[in-house]
């Protein structure tokens, strides 16, 4: 974990004071969904000719139904990522590819054995760390950028307090406004 703190920061003192070319700073909404769940987020973006930074934080509301460890698995919590967008072309406009670190607090609610007298319920604290790759389009129309996006990749539970919960490959579909 303080790895992933150290190299998060050595990363934002790199791009922020490289001394980058036309520097501009935006920020706006995104959400992204995935097959168990959506994750709505505000995001601060630095950005250069072709290179941006991008942080942001939010909340990721979860529910892996049956498609978790547990029968029944919801909740969600608050976190936040950093990542790195390059452009083809100009910032903001056309194809651009990335990466991105999320870590997340959940707290996930279970439930196994569902409807019958044997049912069990209990509660598991995790954190979750979802390193993806990403690609996207970018649309500028003057103050407005407009960039649906794809990333794949990982969610890790590396941090279990309680039952182990769902984890594993995870594909995700966003928009992003920015202003």
């Amino acid at each position: 974990m303080r790895a992933i703190i150290q190299f998060s920061a050595l990363l934002a003192v790199m791009l922020f004071g490289s001394g980058l070319t036309a520097q501009s700073f935006h920020w706006g909404p995104e959400v992204q969904v995935y097959p168990t769940g959506v994750i709505p987020t505000i995001a601060i973006e630095h950005a250069s000719f072709h290179d941006a930074l991008n942080i942001r934080f939010g909340y990721n509301l979860v529910n892996h139904r049956d498609l978790g460890v547990q029968d029944d698995e919801r909740g969600g919590g608050f976190g936040g990522s950093l990542a790195y967008f390059y452009f083809l072309k100009d910032y903001g406009r056309g194809l651009f590819v990335g990466g991105r670190a999320d870590l997340w607090r959940n707290t996930i609610k279970w439930k196994d054995q569902v409807g019958t007298p044997q049912e069990v319920r209990g509660t598991s604290k995790i954190f979750v760390l979802q390193p993806t790759a990403l690609a996207g389009f970018a649309w500028d129309f003057g103050p407005v950028q407009f960039r649906p996006n794809v990333a794949f990749g990982a969610e890790l539970n590396v941090k279990t307090e309680g039952r182990e919960v769902g984890h594993g490959a995870i594909l995700l579909v966003g928009v992003q406004v920015l202003f």
